[in-house]
């Protein structure tokens, strides 16, 4: 296979989209900030007909998607294989139980944080996931370096558009903000050369990038053989996801309605895009494709709680 195309890359998405839109509601889509060619979207969680948000209810949908994100395709779809040859369900399961004991139980883990830009990058921008780096952790209490996710599609002129991913959720949106854009920036603007920022993400890219297909993910590996044309044919993008407390929510005793939590983010997502048009500029990004995402949350800390205690940690 000499060419990959984005139809091929497609195929590879995990997950049901519309499941996505049980747990998260979509405020506002495209947004361009001028001088930029990063384009913001807006998700806020979803509201049940008690008028109550559910925040555990989204910990455990993250829960469940924990192997499409930290095991490797190929090892999936052999766990597949081997339950549909016995009948069972116990290959899958156990990569399943493997997946969620790789995630850390510190208080203070971003790995929420990159599941859900994991699950808004496949499901929703459906842009798959290229390098499961989870399966690399050698100490569950460890978070593993580099980019928080490597994602990729395929340009109308061929080019092979790398995401490097990049997420913080903080209560200050305009800390999750800074801190995202800081760490994303060095990913996009440094020169390739042996000591850069991405060059450890581009050897394990060269080496371990899983599409689920050997021929497909040996198609894909050639655009990080330095030695080839095609490593000339990478463009370098971005996709990130900020989290952030936001006074739009109900009360923990009181009952909200959908409409109202929408108009309320849609008033601050002015103010929150302008932020990220500020530090798009210090950062020097205004000429780099980023999908940005904002997550508002009705609070960043329960958030967290809700995560490590769906996940068993």
């Amino acid at each position: 296979m000499a060419e990959i195309t984005d139809a091929q890359l497609a195929g590879i998405l995990s997950g049901d989209p519309d499941e996505l839109g049980v747990h998260l509601h979509l405020v506002e889509r495209d947004i361009v900030i001028n001088g930029h060619k990063t384009t913001v979207y807006c998700h806020c969680l979803t509201i049940d007909g008690n008028g109550k948000i559910k925040i555990k209810r989204l910990a455990e949908f993250m829960r469940h998607a924990a192997a499409d994100y930290a095991i490797p395709r190929t090892r999936i779809e052999e766990a597949k294989q081997r339950d549909a040859k016995f009948r069972s369900t116990s290959a899958v399961a156990a990569l399943h139980e493997k997946a969620r004991a790789v995630f850390t139980d510190l208080a203070n883990t971003g790995e929420g944080g990159e599941m859900l830009l994991f699950l808004l990058a496949e499901r929703f921008l459906g842009i798959p996931h290229v390098l499961c780096k989870m399966d690399l952790k050698t100490d569950s209490r460890m978070h593993y370096h580099g980019a928080d996710g490597v994602y990729a599609s395929v340009s109308d002129d061929g080019k092979l558009k790398l995401f490097w991913g990049e997420s913080k959720v903080y209560k200050d949106p305009t800390d999750a903000i800074r801190e995202c854009l800081s760490s994303l920036a060095p990913f996009l603007i440094e020169e390739d050369h042996l000591d850069s920022s991405r060059e450890r993400d581009l050897m394990l890219l060269s080496d371990k990038a899983d599409l689920g297909d050997p021929e497909l993910s040996a198609a894909f590996r050639r655009f990080f053989d330095a030695s080839s044309p095609m490593s000339n044919r990478v463009e370098y993008c971005g996709v990130a996801l900020v989290g952030f407390d936001a006074e739009i929510y109900p009360a923990d005793d009181g009952q909200g309605v959908l409409d109202d939590l929408v108009t309320a983010a849609k008033k601050e997502l002015g103010r929150w895009s302008a932020s990220v048009g500020r530090r798009l500029t210090e950062e020097k990004l205004q000429h780099f494709d980023i999908h940005f995402l904002c997550l508002p949350l009705p609070s960043v800390d329960k958030f967290r709680e809700a995560f490590l205690e769906a996940m068993g940690r």
